[in-house]
């Protein structure tokens, strides 16, 4: 077992550095955010190993007129999660686990049926697929703000769950507080101590007497930092935290305390700290390196820094380290006009050594031969994450799309375009791509993708009641007008209208659904997205509602078209289905072309269905019947029509067979065809129960 050192060294010496800071400037910055009446912000410094900056403005308590001070204790929200994996990293170099070790290991009845091993570091970095319980829960229309004593059992009992991943474990990132709530439990089970018991001698350990986990929302907390927000009106309310989650944030800590911490980190190569000094490196093993011990560990003001935010309700604070420079700003507030990162930024550029911004664009960014406006560049494209971008044209703006945020607009400049809201963003379009162009060097590239109208068979297939069995959630897409869906939940007061994206792809609101199709085009489910859930799997309970059917004993036998994933075949496709939905047998009719169906009826024996074809008979669309066997097996078909367009829509029994109903297209010529002069007349059929025709009559024409 590896010895850890903790070391704290608490001299607050100033050191020459300090002497040169413009210290009224940051007091300006401070005092020109708040007045003293209001909500406080808190604001700390640390420079090369010493506390040379402490700032208190503004009320801790409202009601009762409290100043905030040393010993105000306030909320950092996700700042939090650096000490939830300390502890992690703390165990593992003290060899009680691995951060190789699946999770599995600990918790054997999570995620059972996922073959891939879901590490340990997958939930430290945001890589393990497992989707965020808060947004989780906001599908279930129950947001966690709203659960009076929701706790970090509740949270795992959800997730416990769910049965599969938004994504294999290690192969993107996307942020997930989930991971931190079940590192919470883990911590437990390897040390055989509850959380908060762990946690507390753990800030012992590091000094921070005054820093701990919410256990209860109704426990008092000394000198707690109450939370205030601005609704818009200009009156402070109190933001009502009922809930005792922690682990992902919900740490209770004072200014100091989060101070003495950042002086041990930039001491901690002096002082041969090997937590604190591993803790600020990339994970060993892991697929991103942006991420680290609950830090995000990318540039910030153009400068190597590692850092985190937090917010909750009206909670927020901002770490920043630069460790080039041995500098530390550290943020936080219990009042909801103002921002921590902000604030932590415009201190930074006060303190860090002046440098003009450079910007590292992708070379493509130069080629003024890499960019064909000749192609056309309106139109939808898709991210390597599966996000989609859509690119319109409204009054002669070219604007930018995605999801259901507001449109922005993409100025011309040279070859290319830029942002109107961030012009340091290019975008470029170049062999059916969107690039997307930073500073830094960093590119995206969008695919382009086609757009697939949907049908009125589409728009009929999307109807129907979704269900999710892992959120005990279900809604229902309906079809209106023939060309309008809406969605209805139970606790909404009306339908919501859906945008329709793609033949593939709907919008509504914050969802994202994604079409899933069977073998034969039908749809069977949806895959929902919103903010930190991807893919969330909704099933469909039914595809009967607008496809012909008769009853059976046991649910009915039903006929419908189903297209070809190119679009340029349909057949017929014939179910057996449970009165609940789901099917019992299939069997598919057709050739290469397109075959439709319009109805079916029961006879002696089988089913009689009727639609139309263009891969068999006399040319163009003719009427066609087919004969099938209780079993769906097909007992003979036959074509009814000429040249021209005959089409199939209904049938009746007879005495001596069937009577088929639909029409007929009559017309002189193929000139008439292209001129769309054809006249359209009802016509009857008759047949034998071989399908042998007997007679056929033209009725009336179709006006």
């Amino acid at each position: 077992m590896r010895k850890l050192i903790f070391s704290i060294l608490l001299g607050t010496s100033i050191s020459s550095f300090a002497q040169k800071i413009n210290f009224k400037k940051i007091d300006s910055i401070i005092t020109s955010k708040i007045n003293e009446k209001d909500p406080s912000l808190m604001v700390g410094i640390v420079k090369n190993g010493n506390i040379i900056y402490e700032k208190y403005r503004g009320l801790s308590n409202l009601q009762d007129q409290v100043s905030a001070d040393k010993n105000t204790r306030s909320n950092i929200a996700s700042t939090a999660k650096q000490f939830t994996a300390l502890m992690i990293l703390q165990l593992s170099l003290e060899e009680k686990l691995s951060l190789e070790d699946d999770i599995k290991k600990y918790l054997p009845t999570f995620y059972t049926k996922v073959k891939e091993k879901i590490k340990i570091r997958h939930l430290i970095n945001h890589t393990s697929g497992i989707r965020d319980f808060y947004d989780l829960m906001s599908i279930q229309q129950n947001p966690w703000w709203s659960q009076e004593g929701l706790d970090n059992d509740d949270a795992l009992e959800l997730l416990e769950k769910q049965e599969d991943l938004a994504f294999i474990p290690g192969s993107r990132y996307l942020y997930s507080n989930s991971g931190y709530t079940i590192l919470t439990k883990i911590i437990s089970k390897v040390s055989g101590k509850k959380f908060h018991e762990f946690s507390k001698n753990f800030f012992r350990e590091l000094g921070m007497n005054n820093t701990s986990f919410l256990e209860n929302y109704m426990y008092v907390i000394p000198n707690q930092a109450q939370p205030y927000s601005d609704w818009g009106d200009g009156l402070w309310q109190q933001y009502p935290m009922i809930t005792n989650l922690y682990g992902d944030g919900f740490l209770f800590t004072t200014l100091k305390d989060q101070l003495l911490f950042e002086q041990a980190v930039q001491n901690a190569k002096k002082n041969h700290n090997i937590l604190l000094i591993d803790s600020q490196k990339p994970i060993k093993n892991s697929e991103i390196k942006t991420y680290g011990f609950g830090l995000e560990l990318e540039n910030r003001l153009n400068r190597t820094s590692i850092h985190h935010s937090g917010g909750t309700g009206s909670y927020h604070s901002q770490m920043a380290r630069y460790p080039n420079e041995k500098l530390t700003i550290f943020v936080m507030s219990n009042n909801s006009r103002l921002c921590s990162g902000a604030i932590a930024d415009e201190i930074a550029l006060e303190l860090l050594p002046k440098s003009e911004e450079t910007s590292q664009y992708d070379k493509r960014i130069k080629d003024d031969s890499s960019i064909n406006f000749a192609e056309k560049i309106i139109g939808q494209y898709r991210s390597p994450g599966e996000y989609l971008i859509r690119i319109e044209s409204k009054n002669d703006k070219v604007l930018w799309r995605n999801g259901n945020n507001n449109p922005i607009e993409l100025l011309r400049e040279n070859n290319m375009f830029k942002m109107k809201r961030n012009p340091k963003l290019k975008v470029g379009f170049y062999k059916e791509k969107l690039l997307l162009f930073y500073p830094s060097g960093k590119t995206l590239e969008y695919k382009k993708i086609p757009f697939n109208e949907p049908s009125l068979s589409d728009l009929e297939g999307f109807a129907g009641e979704y269900y999710s069995e892992e959120l005990n959630v279900n809604f229902e897409i309906k079809l209106i007008q023939e060309n309008n869906l809406l969605m209805s939940r139970s606790k909404w007061k009306k339908d919501q209208e859906i945008e329709i994206l793609n033949r593939n792809e709907l919008l509504i609101g914050d969802f994202i659904l994604k079409i899933q199709r069977d073998q034969f085009n039908r749809v069977t489910g949806i895959l929902l997205t919103t903010n930190r859930v991807l893919n969330n799997k909704f099933i469909k309970k039914t595809n009967l509602k607008f496809q012909p059917r008769v009853a059976t004993e046991n649910g009915s036998i039903q006929v419908t078209t189903i297209g070809s994933r190119s679009g340029e075949s349909s057949q017929i496709l014939l179910t057996k289905n449970y009165s609940n939905g789901n099917e019992i047998w299939s069997q598919q009719f057709g050739g290469k072309s397109y075959d439709k169906a319009s109805s079916i009826i029961t006879t002696k024996n089988g089913y009689l269905i009727i639609g139309s074809t263009s891969s068999y008979g006399n040319g163009n669309y003719d009427m066609f019947v087919i004969k099938t066997d209780k079993k769906g097996k097909k007992i003979w078909q036959n074509t009814y029509g000429g040249f021209y367009n005959e089409y199939g829509y209904s049938a009746e029994k007879r005495k001596k067979g069937f009577l088929i109903k639909g029409t007929q297209q009559k017309c002189s010529s193929n000139t008439d065809v292209f001129n769309r002069t054809c006249t359209t007349n009802v016509w009857f059929v008759s047949i034998d129960e071989n399908g042998k025709e007997l007679s056929n009559k033209v009725l009336e024409e179709v006006k």
